[in-house]
């Protein structure tokens, strides 16, 4: 299936997993340093260019005062054109921890409406869970859960340091902070509601 994937203008070490000629790329404002960097030719430019000292060729351009980040700008049209898979350079590490706040709501509204979505950051990577995902034997390293939204229930984790069978985890205290792999295949599941997981950059998207 191919990704949608989407520059922003924090940081990351290098791309999670090759851009396949059938993906989508676009760069939001600043994030179109890193297409540049890159060596790519986005699809969509579009932003307010706030951060950005140029307007690009082919942007599409939006007044500083909105409602939508840049990032949630790229998110619907990357919507609109119908893809279901998101991956978010540079979402994570940038200097406004508010957009970084922003930008993990972005990915309760990808799965809100039907699509998934990952963040990559400098050394973190971070999705939702709706259903079930499992991990492989070859993660390593910390793995987090949090509520995003309203409670989520029936959340079961398997084969992690901290086992959970059919819990809640709410908005308003953070029990899922800092589980572990173990070396075994790892699995991570929710009834109701909407699970936000963080991990280590080296594991790879999740």
């Amino acid at each position: 299936m191919s990704n949608c994937i989407i520059f922003c203008a924090g940081g990351f070490e290098c791309l999670a997993e090759p851009i396949q000629e059938t993906d989508y790329i676009i760069a939001a404002d600043g994030g179109y340093r890193h297409t540049q960097a890159l060596g790519l030719t986005p699809d969509a430019i579009l932003g307010d260019f706030d951060s950005l000292d140029q307007i690009p060729a082919g942007a599409t351009v939006f007044p500083v005062e909105k409602d939508d980040t840049d990032a949630m700008l790229a998110v619907r049209h990357g919507l609109e054109k119908g893809y279901k898979q998101f991956i978010l350079y540079g979402a994570l590490d940038g200097p406004r921890l508010d957009h970084t706040i922003a930008n993990l709501q972005t990915l309760l509204f990808l799965a809100d409406n039907g699509a998934e979505g990952c963040l990559v950051g400098n050394t973190h990577i971070a999705t939702t869970v709706t259903n079930s995902r499992t991990f492989p034997a070859e993660a390593t390293g910390i793995v987090s859960m949090f509520c995003l939204g309203k409670d989520a229930t029936g959340v079961t984790l398997e084969n992690l340091k901290y086992p959970l069978e059919n819990g809640t985890l709410t908005a308003g205290f953070p029990l899922g902070v800092s589980n572990h792999f173990t070396g075994k295949s790892a699995t991570v599941s929710v009834k109701n509601g909407t699970l936000l997981i963080i991990c280590d950059r080296q594991n790879g998207l999740i």
